[in-house]
């Protein structure tokens, strides 16, 4: 028996990380994603310390400044810091982007590791909820809820989990699927694991790969929802700074006062486009079959 168990576990597919990491630093686009990722992840981290002034207190000596050589970025309506906003909105961002992906796959991936595995009634069960879901577009489905639940943060995080929860199932599920006859699998249930430690043990391991870029390409997603929630009050509220709140007042002073969306939309746009790249660049060094 234990040699018939090395040979299962022998048999798991395996990636050299030496090779992933070779791969992924030669995709110049890849390495200026996590690199735009880094940057803002450690403006997010160290904001109270870099932030040059209060992101909340108001200055009404500093009404709409163009941007100069004490305020980089300019001022908002009610002359705050819009650079020191920037920086405390990207925690916000990050932090929604973050945790709503994880709740989404802390629900998602359970219920398609189930449908994909034991299929039968749970399958369809499962599979006809997640179609449901599915047929609803994913920022529709997103404000639906966070309407539903009331405008805070917190609950704009919950509301984008819910919506991108059905991706992850459905990736989950198709990724079960493709492996649960190989041989190893095989190999593990004719010496008699029980079916939740194969699942753990053998199949979950080995669909890590697509959930992780998923998951990248996800954080994106949810940061422009959670942007747009805050821009229709439905997430983070005033006076806490957001990007899509900011985006919302500025939408009042395009005219008088352009940098106060210029700005805003930069930081969502480079944040985004940097996990985009970040995504794609672990797809091709996660794949196989890739060169």
């Amino acid at each position: 028996m234990s040699q018939v168990l090395t040979s299962v576990t022998t048999s798991l597919p395996a990636r050299a990380p030496n090779r992933v990491l070779t791969k992924f630093t030669r995709n110049k686009s890849a390495v200026a994603g996590a690199i735009i990722v880094i940057l803002f992840a450690l403006l997010a981290v160290f904001a109270p310390w870099i932030a040059p002034f209060d992101p909340i207190k108001a200055n009404f000596l500093a009404v709409r400044k163009a941007p100069s050589a004490i305020y980089w970025l300019g001022t908002d309506e009610l002359g705050r810091d819009i650079l020191s906003r920037l920086i405390w909105g990207a925690r916000t961002s990050l932090m929604a982007g973050c945790i709503s992906v994880t709740i989404a796959i802390v629900i998602g991936v359970p219920l398609g590791l189930i449908a994909g595995y034991w299929q039968g009634w749970l399958d369809g069960i499962i599979s006809r909820f997640i179609e449901a879901l599915l047929s609803c577009p994913f920022l529709v489905l997103a404000i639906a809820l966070g309407a539903f639940l009331g405008p805070s943060l917190g609950n704009a995080m919950i509301a984008i989990g819910l919506s991108a929860m059905p991706i992850f199932a459905r990736l989950t599920r198709g990724q079960v699927m493709a492996i649960r006859n190989e041989d190893y699998i095989e190999g593990a249930r004719a010496i008699g694991l029980p079916d939740r430690w194969i699942v753990i043990r053998y199949i979950l391991p080995n669909v890590m790969s697509p959930i992780v870029v998923q998951a990248t390409l996800a954080i994106a997603s949810a940061i422009i929802t959670e942007a747009s929630l805050s821009f229709l009050g439905l997430g983070q509220q005033p006076p806490a700074p957001s990007w899509g709140a900011m985006l919302n007042t500025a939408k009042s002073f395009l005219e008088q006062a352009p940098w106060m969306s210029i700005f805003p939309g930069l930081a969502i746009f480079l944040t985004v486009q940097g996990f985009n790249l970040l995504g794609d660049g672990l797809r091709d060094a996660l794949d196989p079959r890739a060169d």
